[in-house]
């Protein structure tokens, strides 16, 4: 019997070369082996024709009513900083329930803030802050069927109340707002000193304050930073739905496989708590 649910891999240390060959022919471009960024889900490389290709490799159970075109759709998003869409082929595993799709844009405008968790601020001046409030404006203000799909899963009222209640008993997690979110809102995935939002492939509807959440709860290791996302985002986290976004990525730190040494948890825990309280007094 053929498997439905495809198994875990990390294309970091996966063969990858028969992916690429595909890639090359169909795309009619030469991808720069020297330049082959691997991931644990998507391998990127540049062409010999000043672009970039992202290849990622997703279950077909994770794709869903999307159908896994996340960075071909973004390309009709209007005032959102992104990298211009080029092309793209996508084809499905011969042995494994697995979609692989290759997309190419064009070149980032500079390299990544960092990585996806930081540890050190990024001193990022205020017109880059300017430029994301700006993008996560226009975004917000989209149409779209899409459904989110933070870390590959569909995000949902009952996986928002699942993984809230995992952590935060007692609160109502009814969710009023849905907008469109990028919904993998962190420093790996923009780049400075200009501002640009790369790695379109989860963003569709969510609970509204998802993106500011996200990227909260990768800034907690450095709290100026944090707290500078709070102050520009405010907007969303003063929000009803904001404040159970902050629960939502508080409980994924806070939650059964919290690591101990994660320098973010005391920092989680002292806002969870206090927007528990919050919540719980509105």
């Amino acid at each position: 019997m053929t498997a439905t649910v495809s198994r875990v891999v990390d294309l970091r240390k996966e063969p990858i070369e028969e992916a690429l060959d595909r890639v090359e022919c169909a795309l009619h471009v030469r991808l720069d082996r020297a330049s082959v960024l691997r991931k644990r889900r998507s391998v990127g490389a540049r062409t010999d024709r000043e672009s970039w290709v992202r290849i990622e490799r997703r279950g077909l159970d994770r794709i869903g009513s999307q159908g896994g075109d996340g960075t071909a759709a973004a390309e009709a998003l209007h005032g959102v900083a992104k990298p211009a869409w080029h092309g793209s082929v996508a084809w499905r595993d011969a042995e494994e329930p697995v979609m692989w799709r290759a997309d190419e844009t064009a070149l980032l405008p500079g390299p990544p803030v960092g990585s996806a968790i930081v540890s050190e601020d990024p001193g990022l001046p205020d017109a880059w802050w300017a430029a994301l409030n700006a993008s996560l404006g226009a975004l917000a203000a989209q149409h779209t069927y899409r459904t989110a799909t933070p870390d590959t899963e569909a995000i949902t009222q009952e996986l928002v109340t699942q993984t809230i209640h995992g952590v935060f008993a007692g609160v109502d997690t009814m969710v009023d707002e849905w907008t469109p979110a990028h919904a993998d809102l962190n420093w790996a995935n923009m780049t400075a000193p200009t501002f640009c939002l790369f790695d379109w492939e989860d963003w569709g509807l969510a609970p509204r304050g998802l993106d500011t959440a996200t990227l909260w709860a990768a800034s907690l290791a450095v709290p100026a930073l944090a707290d500078r996302v709070r102050r520009e985002r405010r907007g969303d986290l003063e929000s009803r739905d904001g404040k159970l976004m902050l629960l939502f990525a508080a409980a994924k730190i806070l939650g059964p496989h919290a690591h101990p040494e994660d320098p973010r948890l005391t920092a989680a825990r002292a806002v969870a708590e206090q927007t528990v309280r919050e919540l719980q007094s509105a």
